[in-house]
């Protein structure tokens, strides 16, 4: 297929958006996209309903929507909950991005299309009960492409092992339905990690106090299906120091190129298949 025409959300979390904008300015100037256009929530829920995102061949959600409310997180719309059930199952691609794994938590079933969560705050999880997840920002450690996926799409031509400073999470992922791409080397446990809910409850950065955490898996990347889309998602993408990286741009780059792909969306469908049958 040609280059792919993008929607890029964004807004919930901060960050720097003039290097950010750039890395998808270079995107468009090397060709690996025709286009990209930005849209901010929570104008951009308008665009996962799927009559809305037609001339768009994928979305990459760099937003972080849902996650702090009176009383609780919220609950999306019911109409964004039924256009993200009629987008997946139209199979539109996406691709998710660092903070956007904590989106939602008071919608269950966002979980299962990401393919794990972030939580800000204890919550549960199929069934189970977790404490707030585990940050660490600028953490320097090693990427690894994992040996049994290093033909897949998405990590070609990135280096087999390469260095990274971004900030990293301890939080719970669904491996059951992920295609592992990347891993760290990272010790992911939660003496490494600090408490997100010390900080947006006690204002107090880089402590944990009593806070605990189990041992989490190192997945950086994965792909997944979510009905029939094809979904990629990329665990750094904080700062700077990863998009200006040449193997994040990379990664990026491919794994937006491949959930709009044809490929893909066979890939995604016959994974959907299986599953319901």
């Amino acid at each position: 297929m040609s280059a792919p025409n993008v929607l890029l959300a964004s807004k919930g979390h901060p960050f720097q958006r003039e290097p950010f904008f750039q890395m998808f300015d270079a995107f468009q100037q090397e060709g690996e996209i025709s286009a990209w256009t930005h849209v901010e929530q929570p104008a951009a829920q308008l665009f996962f309903q799927p009559e809305n995102s037609r001339d768009y061949d994928c979305i990459v959600d760099y937003s972080m929507p849902g996650v702090f409310g009176v009383g609780g997180p919220p609950d999306p719309p019911e109409a964004l909950k039924d256009g993200y059930m009629r987008l997946t199952e139209e199979g539109k691609g996406l691709v998710m991005i660092h903070h956007n794994i904590c989106s939602w938590p008071g919608w269950e079933e966002y979980a299962e299309i990401i393919g794990g969560r972030f939580f800000y705050n204890p919550g549960s999880l199929r069934g189970v009960e977790y404490p707030d997840s585990g940050y660490l920002l600028a953490a320097n450690h090693t990427c690894m492409v994992v040996e049994e996926e290093a033909d897949h799409p998405v990590v070609q031509g990135v280096d087999l092992s390469f260095e990274l400073q971004d900030e990293i999470y301890l939080a719970p992922y669904h491996e059951d339905s992920l295609v592992p791409l990347v891993r760290s080397d990272f010790d992911f446990t939660y003496r490494n990690f600090f408490s997100p809910s010390l900080v947006v409850n006690n204002g107090r950065m880089y402590e944990r106090g009593d806070w605990t955490h189990p041992p989490t898996p190192n997945l950086v990347v994965w792909a997944k299906n979510y009905r029939n889309s094809p979904i990629v998602y990329v665990q750094a993408g904080d700062v700077p120091t990863s998009y200006n990286n040449p193997n994040y741009r990379r990664l990026l780059a491919n794994a937006i190129k491949w959930v709009a792909s044809d490929e893909a969306h066979e890939w995604a469908r016959a994974r959907n298949a299986a599953a319901v049958s």
